[in-house]
């Protein structure tokens, strides 16, 4: 299949066809996918639960997440290599949601949100995504970095907080007033936990540092919870009820079971209630949900295609993570979408078709079933220092850097709006005000772009001397309605004095609306002024534009003409006056 088919196909399991059905499936490249998944899936199990945790839901609706949509959407999209499950993008939009309306809530708007991402795919809007500008991406990105990171305080430090509020300064003065309730074997344990990470890679040993990071961690909580330091763990911090009406604690050893998402817990373990004012509240959501996995599940399904050459289908990849997200919550699972550290291994440990990806969801469900006993030991304070590494490596803080030291200043300018707006407010209002915002300054830089020249006297273009009534003007660039007004209204001062104006416009792209209403008023002017308006050289586009407006030649008034050379031959002749001796 062309590139430019793979862009626009939207067909369910695009990726999977393709890699092992169109193209030759051997089982050397089944064997290096099992070594892929049971790679990722190692990565995946604490990942999940961490995440889960910072979304504001029990550990456990990160494996399902995983599991479920890592499997689904893996079978179904449209990018061979990515690997979905609970990302930490979403961190910021699904804490709020899961504070306000309970897990039931956020199931509720993840299933909405499956829709949506099924919709834009059968829409062929998988393109459309990528066109926002990286200023954006960087920061909202690096916003939700720091949001994150300031998330994780709490338990990395271990400090006593019943609940953290809403708006980002208060969550900073309340850390800040209850820095006195420290727990320093807590911070001992994050503290050892980060720096394994840190320095791990050095080490060059092809094992991910999150896993001996983790276990370094449990084994010193553990330890010091022996001798009475009262670390929270997985297992005093949560627990689960059984069928039988039993409590447990940690996260259940069973399989992801059918529920309806309107069926679980509330705010608060209530009720939840399903009507139309909550379903109206969920909608703004939903929204930014599928946006966002839009987002990232297109550029992470970009980053691969780089990464190894192949290219995926991007509104059969949106279509995948679609059906994900639809079927997910009705097992437990949160919001998914393709992971870039995940996929990145993904391909790093030899993937050659999704399978990979699906066997990573049966690794993580084998976790789930045989290590929840394990799981249950791992301290907070641990899953505090992984998720600060999580953020760090998310905002691409390298990159951003890179960007205000180098980008043009409308850049630099829209980069800090979105980054001030997601810390500040949230992503959704900073996403939108950043395309917004970055539409229009590039807007202006194109509408500066368009210029008028004066070229009556240059021999290049007229090689004839012309009367002094005559000017020819050459236009270069769009005239698009943020530059048409500016530079017709820069002609029409030329209708009082001058009997014929000559517009050569061969560098003219663009005539839109707003060009032809000013070109229109222009030529209301010239009549009004008994001017003559000529036109020569129009582009393909600028005449489709005029015949659908019906924009005819007025006698003595307006003419069209192919070329500039013809225009000019309507100039009378002047005689060249000879120098006096």
């Amino acid at each position: 299949m062309s590139h430019s088919a793979h862009l626009f196909s939207l067909k369910i399991a695009h990726a999977l066809t393709q890699a092992c059905i169109k193209e030759p499936y051997s089982l050397t490249a089944f064997g290096q996918d099992i070594m892929a998944g049971l790679t990722v899936g190692i990565i995946a199990i604490p990942l999940a639960m961490a995440l889960a945790i910072a979304s504001g839901v029990p550990p456990q609706y990160g494996l399902y997440t995983a599991i479920i949509g890592g499997f689904i959407i893996a079978m179904t999209g449209g990018s061979r290599f990515s690997v979905s499950g609970p990302t930490a993008a979403f961190v910021v939009l699904l804490f709020p949601i899961a504070q306000q309306f309970g897990l039931a809530g956020l199931l509720i708007a993840t299933v909405m949100s499956g829709i949506m991402l099924v919709t834009m795919a059968v829409l062929r809007l998988g393109r459309l995504i990528l066109y926002i500008p990286e200023s954006v991406t960087l920061g909202f990105t690096a916003g939700i970095g720091v949001v994150i990171a300031t998330l994780q305080l709490k338990d990395f430090f271990g400090l006593q907080l019943e609940q953290m509020p809403e708006h980002y300064f208060a969550k900073l003065m309340l850390l800040t007033e209850a820095l006195p309730t420290l727990h320093l074997p807590s911070l001992l344990v994050a503290a050892l936990t980060l720096g394994t990470m840190l320095l791990w890679p050095k080490l060059n040993i092809p094992v991910p540092a999150h896993l001996p990071a983790i276990i370094l961690g449990s084994l010193v909580a553990l330890a010091l919870n022996a001798m009475g330091a009262n670390i929270d763990t997985i297992g005093t911090r949560f627990e689960y009820q059984l069928p039988d009406g039993s409590i447990g604690m940690g996260i259940p050893s069973v399989l992801p079971s059918f529920e309806w998402p309107w069926l679980q817990a509330g705010v608060n373990g209530q009720p939840f209630e399903l009507n139309l004012s909550t379903f109206q509240a969920l909608l703004p959501a939903a929204f930014a949900i599928a946006m966002l996995g839009a987002i990232e599940s297109l550029l992470c399904a970009v980053v691969l295609d780089g990464m190894t050459g192949k290219r995926h289908s991007a509104n059969s990849e949106l279509l995948g993570q679609g059906i994900g997200n639809i079927i997910t919550p009705f097992f437990g699972g949160i919001p998914a979408t393709a992971a870039i550290a995940r996929s990145a291994a993904n391909v790093k440990a030899g993937a050659q078709s999704p399978i990979a990806s699906m066997v990573h969801a049966l690794v993580v469900l084998i976790g789930l079933v045989a290590l929840a006993g394990v799981l249950a030991y791992l301290p907070m304070s641990a899953m505090a220092a992984l998720l600060l590494v999580v953020a760090w490596n998310m905002s691409e803080a390298p990159k951003a850097l890179h960007l205000l030291k180098t980008a043009p200043t409308s850049d630099i300018l829209v980069f800090l709006s979105c980054f001030a707006l997601t810390v500040i407010f949230d992503m959704v209002i900073a996403i939108s005000v950043g395309i917004i915002l970055a539409a229009l300054l590039f807007m202006r830089e194109i509408a500066e772009m368009t210029k008028l020249y004066d070229i009556s006297s240059n021999k290049r273009y007229v090689e004839q001397v012309l009367p002094e009534d005559w000017a020819v003007l050459k236009i270069n660039g769009p005239l698009f309605f943020a530059a048409a007004d500016r530079i017709f209204a820069e002609i029409a001062t030329l209708t009082h004095n001058k009997q014929v104006i000559l517009l050569y416009l061969d560098g003219v792209s663009i005539l839109d609306a707003g060009g032809l209403a000013a070109l229109t008023k222009l030529i209301d002017k010239c009549q009004k002024n008994n001017t003559k308006l000529l036109i020569a050289d129009l582009q393909f586009q600028p005449i489709r534009t005029l015949a659908r407006a019906k924009i005819q030649p007025i006698d003595g008034v307006l003419k069209f003409y192919p070329t500039l050379r013809e225009a000019l031959s309507e100039a009378p002749v002047v005689p060249e006056q000879v120098p006096s001796t």
